[in-house]
């Protein structure tokens, strides 16, 4: 597992809430997951410059819980790119509100597809971003 968070900004930070967790005060994983899934997303349109979808998610580890008050910081790097589709390489950390070190929580590749208006595959532009 990794040291530390990436040496990058997050895609996406957020404050975890009571009506996210179970009765044991753990984040519920697919409250996470779809934060995952938000940070990739943003990545992924900005890449496209346009709309993309998510196809799959590959590889999907929970690593350690979450508790009701952390912070959690989402990370999304594009790791491929091929015509219409893109691989993303995500990990969400989480800090506890009152500290400064930082746990990997999750991670997982995330594969979205540009979409033209007609929800239907499109190229995505050869310009590296």
């Amino acid at each position: 597992m990794a040291d530390g968070p990436p040496n990058q900004q997050p895609a996406i930070r957020v404050s975890t809430m009571p009506a996210d967790a179970n009765a044991y005060g753990d984040i519920f994983g697919g409250w996470l997951m779809g934060q995952m899934d938000l940070a990739a997303g943003l990545v992924a349109a900005r890449r496209a410059r346009g709309r993309a979808v998510t196809i799959a998610v590959e590889g999907m580890k929970f690593h350690a819980p979450v508790s009701v008050g952390d912070e959690v910081s989402v990370f999304a790097d594009i790791v491929k790119v091929g015509r219409t589709s893109m691989t993303i390489d995500v990990q969400s950390w989480r800090r506890a509100r009152h500290s400064e070190e930082s746990c990997l929580v999750t991670q997982a590749q995330f594969v979205f597809v540009a979409v033209d208006e007609n929800k239907r595959p499109r190229p995505i532009d050869a310009i590296s971003g």
